[in-house]
């Protein structure tokens, strides 16, 4: 389970060698960090342009380092974080490069979180509405498994019907490490048109590429007041989650269910979009409600095995 110490780190939304943190101190969100990057001096630009490459940041911010005021600039890379300090006319002064951010050695074969099983062969349906459109959503946890920065990763399949047509279909890549925390891998996500043609891959990311880091998609043991990210690809991915109880009881068609957990989800490049989202034990996510930004409701229906 994360322990007391994890989870304050992850209140207090500092930098942690595993990723669960809400966000840097100063940094903001991605796109603000790429705002700031634009209005440091230029000598300093060029040199996070020589050493990052076209990598995105994961932080920016001003420091003090030998008693000067330098730049601290943080990524990811290759499986690896990335901190360098620059001074103002753009000399490198210090690098550091941590490894093996994911142990692999620390990975299990099996997801069974009680709040998000995956068993291969089993198939989640949901179904809702968003407006006047009717949704339906098919969560399929395949037998298949792909190896992402030496983490061998659970593929799980994800189909959303709007009106009965095939609207996005997108790829998952879970794991669950040996304290029973899930990890999110990253996503391959297509968007169709009504004629089934590919027209946006928007939201598609993988840890350990282009800086991208695994995000926790659900903690071992939940309290009430953590907060996460889920998704932690900037500029492109950011959801984050935050536990608002742990003894909802709710009712969907697929039945009536006690002691849910329930989260507030939102993303920094969504401000204006929250989802209230409930798992069930030894069941999963049965339940999301849209509290901002639109009114989407999906709901589990029915659970089938092979």
């Amino acid at each position: 389970m994360i322990t007391k110490t994890s989870r304050l780190v992850i209140v207090l939304a500092a930098i942690g060698i595993l990723g669960l943190v809400l966000i840097p101190a100063q940094a903001g969100s991605s796109k603000n960090i790429k705002a700031a990057i634009s209005k440091i001096p230029v000598p300093v630009r060029n040199t996070i342009q020589e050493q990052a490459g076209t990598v995105n940041i994961a932080n920016l911010d001003k420091i003090s380092f030998r008693r000067l005021d330098v730049f601290e600039v943080e990524w990811i890379a290759n499986n690896a974080d990335i901190t360098i300090y620059v001074a103002k006319d753009g000399e490198l002064l210090y690098k550091k490069v941590e490894g093996n951010i994911i142990d692999p050695n620390n990975f299990v074969s099996e997801i069974d979180n009680q709040y998000f099983p995956l068993k291969p062969g089993t198939t989640f349906f949901y179904r809702g509405k968003s407006g006047s459109d009717v949704i339906t959503d098919e969560v399929y946890v395949t037998h298949q498994t792909k190896e992402i920065i030496d983490v061998n990763t659970t593929v799980v399949r994800d189909r959303v019907f709007v009106n009965d047509v095939l609207s996005e279909e997108t790829f998952d890549w879970y794991a669950q490490d040996e304290d029973g925390n899930v990890w999110y891998f990253g996503e391959d996500s297509k968007e169709f048109d009504a004629n089934g043609v590919v027209i946006s891959t928007e939201g598609s990311w993988e840890a350990g590429v282009n800086g991208a880091r695994p995000g926790i998609i659900m903690e071992a043991d939940p309290q009430k007041g953590d907060v996460y990210r889920q998704e932690f690809a900037a500029g492109v991915a950011e959801d984050m989650a935050k536990v608002l109880g742990l003894n909802q009881t709710v009712t969907v068609p697929y039945g009536t269910f006690h002691n849910c957990l329930k989260t507030k989800d939102f993303s920094l490049l969504e401000p204006d979009v929250t989802e209230n989202k409930f798992y069930a034990p030894e069941v999963g996510f049965i339940l999301s409600k849209m509290v901002k930004g639109g009114s989407e409701k999906l709901e589990l229906i029915n659970i089938t095995t092979e």
